[in-house]
């Protein structure tokens, strides 16, 4: 917290800290349950393992792994939820692999639910067919199948999608071995909440809400496992959170692959509301009516159906999730970054700011134990952090982010209009047109002027540069000394990219009255392209009145009269002739 203001430091305390706990796991498969009815709160975590095996539902009490149990696919969503009256009320442990809800109850396998088969292709179906008669090879299988993927409104099962994928040597031993078979097309789950039944205590009935790569949204009786209620989305969804019951009214947001977050009601099976984000979502988490979103482009976001506010982040987002602590009224959003650091906000103000020893993959705030304010996360390199909050932690809404001041923000107060300025404001509509043309003739004026003061310097050589393309040249005077003897230096340029320019002479005009020079008429050699030639001469001021005047000078190339370029050279007071 070092890097936030002071009186922000210091709001948690390291409970535990096991780098090698061996735990690969998203925010999604983890939460926290007491799962023994004894008023203490496990940690319950869907572990990965390796991503090949290894999956494991593991269970921690305090900081010690009490239980553990094999998975045979990856987990995809985990969560707790409370699926009878019984006493006593201890919650099951449903977890989400591939197309089926595994669920735990006692830490013992209870129920396993499969997601129905989704509508075959018929023309897929026949191809197999004729392949299982022998009426086709398999290469040319191939080629229908190529076909029907192309253009088909019905995507292929996953045996085609493996058959097509496969060298032609191997595609023989896999038709033999899968022809006999029935084609099946099934849908796996992407993501897992859970949906009170009918009333919104927190030991009461709650109903699974499962998406899943179909771009379906099911709610399941959580007794009968049943599907209660199904809705489609444009896309699959890959973040869902839900509030509300099922009896009365709910609402469930869902962030889809598409890049957009709907809003699914009761009342209709499509969705009533969708907000357009300008990148991908990685978070999703609600805070009473808002929504808050992290997006790729390293932004966190805050809807309701229209967009609140945005606030830029300092590294990539890893993770979020909610933190509800209702003894204190307090709800923010933990939010895991790339560089090693969980940030808290309320809003889009930075509340807190964690350092963590390795980039933190998941994060869950709660009651662990029998301490309410809680906050555990898994690392990358598979370690375990528990953290607790402070009793006398303070939040306040300051914003600890580098912007503009809060005072910016503060409407000003603006006087009433006066009766000149209703006026002024008349008079503008009723000779609108008169302004404006008058405007545009000065402003034309304007520029006729300027343009011929830019021509008659270019046709004179008015300007220190000069326009002609076959002799290049800039030149730049300084004038040293304080009087009455001047040295007058010039700075000649050839501009050209690898033409000389030769036969060139410098002539001085000025007030014979005032000055006097040793040597008004001056060659000049050969100028080679880029290299600066000073060109030096003596000025003398013959007069003691304290004036000055203008020297111009003129660069020719001999046998011309008209000059290549022009300057016109101030000439300080004579100092020395004062003093005297």
């Amino acid at each position: 917290d070092s890097s936030l203001p002071r009186g922000q430091v210091w709001k948690w305390l390291d409970a535990h800290y096991d780098p090698v706990a061996g735990l690969y796991t998203f925010s999604s498969c983890v939460d926290l349950a007491d799962l023994s009815g004894d008023g203490e709160s496990r940690l319950v975590v869907g572990d990965l393992g390796s991503g090949l095996s290894g999956m494991k539902l593991k269970v921690f009490q305090g900081t010690a792994l009490l239980s553990e149990s094999t998975l045979l696919d990856l987990p995809t969503g985990l969560v707790a939820f409370f699926m009878d009256l019984h006493e006593p009320r201890i919650p099951a442990v449903a977890v989400a692999s591939g197309p089926c809800i595994y669920v735990y109850k006692n830490l013992r396998p209870y129920f396993k639910f499969t997601l129905p088969g989704l509508e075959v292709n018929p023309v897929e179906q026949d191809v197999w067919q004729q392949v299982k008669e022998g009426q086709i090879d398999p290469l040319t299988m191939k080629e229908m199948l190529e076909g029907i993927r192309k253009k088909a409104d019905v995507p292929l099962s996953v045996r085609s999608l493996r058959f097509l994928s496969l060298e032609t040597d191997e595609m023989d031993e896999f038709v033999q071995l899968h022809k006999q078979q029935p084609i099946k097309r099934q849908t796996v789950i992407t993501c897992v909440g859970t949906l009170k039944k009918s009333t919104a205590d927190e030991d009461g009935v709650s109903c699974l809400v499962i998406g899943t790569e179909s771009s379906n949204v099911y709610v399941l009786d959580p007794e009968a496992f049943i599907i209660l209620s199904k809705m489609s989305l444009p896309a699959p969804p890959t973040m869902i959170d839900v509030t509300g019951q099922f009896d009365v009214e709910f609402r469930i947001t869902v962030a889809c692959r598409n890049g957009n977050i709907y809003i699914l009601r009761r009342d209709s099976d499509k969705p009533k509301y969708s907000m357009e984000l300008s990148s991908h979502p990685v978070g999703l988490v609600r805070v009473g009516k808002n929504v808050v979103v992290g997006c790729t482009d390293e932004s966190l976001q805050g809807f309701t159906q229209k967009k609140l506010w945005r606030t830029t982040l300092p590294a990539p987002i890893i993770t979020m999730a909610a933190m509800d602590l209702p003894t204190r009224g307090f709800q923010g959003v933990l939010v895991g970054l790339a560089n090693c650091e969980v940030h808290l906000y309320r809003d889009k103000n930075l509340l807190s700011n964690i350092k963590t020893p390795d980039v933190v993959t998941s994060i869950c705030f709660g009651r662990y134990g029998r301490e309410d304010g809680t906050l555990i996360m898994t690392t990358k390199g598979g370690g375990l952090m528990v953290k607790i909050l402070k009793r006398t932690a303070i939040f306040d809404d300051r914003d600890g982010t580098p912007g503009p001041p809060l005072a910016q923000s503060v409407r000003l107060n603006v006087p009433k209009k006066t009766k000149l300025y209703v006026d002024q404001t008349l008079r503008e509509r009723e000779n609108g047109v008169a302004m404006h043309r008058a405007f545009y003739m000065d402003l034309s004026r304007m520029r006729l002027a300027a343009a011929k003061a830019y021509v008659k310097a270019l046709e004179s050589s008015l300007t220190p540069m000069s326009s002609s393309l076959s002799e290049p040249l800039k030149m730049n005077a300084v004038v040293q000394g304080l009087g009455p003897t001047f040295k007058l230096t010039l700075n000649m340029q050839n501009t050209a990219a690898c033409r000389p320019v030769m036969n060139l002479a410098i002539s001085f005009l000025y007030d014979e009255n005032l000055y006097r020079m040793r040597t008004p008429y001056l060659r000049i050699p050969l100028l080679v392209p880029g290299l600066i030639y000073p060109v030096e001469t003596l000025v003398e001021c013959t007069s003691d009145k304290g004036i000055s005047d203008i020297i111009k000078v003129f660069v020719l190339h001999e046998g011309k009269g008209c000059p290549l370029l022009t300057a016109h050279i101030n000439m300080p007071v004579s100092e020395g002739l004062m003093l005297n």
